[in-house]
């Protein structure tokens, strides 16, 4: 492979996945993103000319998707709707983006012959008791419970239908939530973070039992690139890098690590359909393909991202004061 074609790179997941490519290979990337709300050409600034270049458009005009995947190598899929909170408000952009959008993808890359990799969440999985001992694995059932997660599903199930009908040269990753940086401030770790900065005190639905597999952008995109180069087409690989944690120890260490009270923080009312716990099993991804994470530490993971945040506010400003008034209006 010479040519990535990367949708929603301008996206949080993506826009890291494209740096690390620039990064630690000498690939060419494309990237095709629709620039929603999400994404942001200022995630991609400083790559290089001669080996990167972008195309705003939507992964569901055939035409433009098609003249793409024809030029490249391989497809690596991250554009999604993905906040479940705006899949409870309305359905209807997850289902284009995330069920035709992939359809659509996945019709281009069989007729040229193309890689495939479809980048998906653990929430498919549904949730796990808090006091249960057991993980998400391969083989776990399909327990979808929100517009976001139900799409991403059947999202997945295309793509394994692709390989089988159609014999579609395609892998998939379902990964546990990620941090770190160029990721919107409405996502629960930035939020808290940026409200550090600006003197807000830190949000926290309901009791903050809430449990997340947490893992660094930088070791998602390490993984997914893995699976690009050495996964067994038709498969199915996990991410995770063994950071649970439940929402309330998080806000905590995050008010601790910027020299604030660890009890300098709000509860507010929980959202509707709030899992419980995500757990990542990623033992087939660690034995079968030698990958290893290399924030294995959440502290110190959430240490560089605080960093980032503070040093990089110009980024993440202009959507700051529309994201907290539109939180206040719901009471959160």
């Amino acid at each position: 492979m010479t040519h990535l074609l990367v949708t929603g790179g301008a996206g949080f997941i993506g826009s890291n996945f494209v740096h690390h490519v620039i990064d630690h290979t000498d690939y060419q990337v494309t990237v095709l993103d629709k620039l929603t709300y999400a994404g942001n050409l200022a995630s991609l600034n400083g790559l290089p000319d001669d080996r990167f270049a972008f195309v705003h458009g939507d992964i569901t005009d055939a035409t433009v998707v098609d003249d793409l995947v024809a030029r490249a190598d391989a497809v690596v899929h991250y554009a999604a709707e993905s906040h479940n909170d705006n899949s409870l408000h309305d359905p209807r952009p997850f289902l284009d983006t995330n069920i035709i959008g992939t359809f659509t993808l996945l019709e281009a890359a069989r007729k040229h012959g193309t890689r495939f990799h479809h980048i998906s969440t653990d929430e498919v999985y549904g949730d796990l008791e808090l006091d249960d001992p057991e993980r998400f694995t391969e083989a776990t059932p399909y327990n979808p419970s929100s517009p976001y997660s139900s799409t991403k599903a059947g999202s997945d199930l295309l793509v394994r239908a692709w390989v089988r009908s159609f014999g579609l040269q395609a892998t998939i990753s379902n990964c546990s939530n990620n941090y770190g940086p160029y990721q919107h401030v409405e996502k629960f770790i930035p939020r808290q973070i940026t409200n550090v900065i600006r003197g807000i005190r830190p949000k926290l639905y309901g009791a903050g039992e809430n449990v997340r597999d947490w893992i660094h952008a930088d070791d998602h995109s390490s993984a997914v690139l893995t699976i690009l180069d050495r996964g067994v087409i038709g498969e199915t690989y996990l991410i995770g890098a063994d950071g649970e944690r439940n929402n309330k120890a998080v806000v905590e260490l995050i008010l601790e690590l910027m020299g604030e009270p660890r009890d300098a923080y709000d509860h507010v009312t929980d959202r509707a359909g709030h899992d419980l716990r995500y757990a990542i099993d990623s033992t087939k991804l660690r034995d079968e393909l030698g990958w290893r994470p290399q924030f294995g530490d959440f502290e110190s993971g959430l240490t560089a991202t605080i960093d980032w945040y503070r040093t990089n506010e110009s980024w993440w400003a202009p959507a700051k004061d529309s994201t907290e008034a539109f939180y206040a209006s719901k009471g959160q």
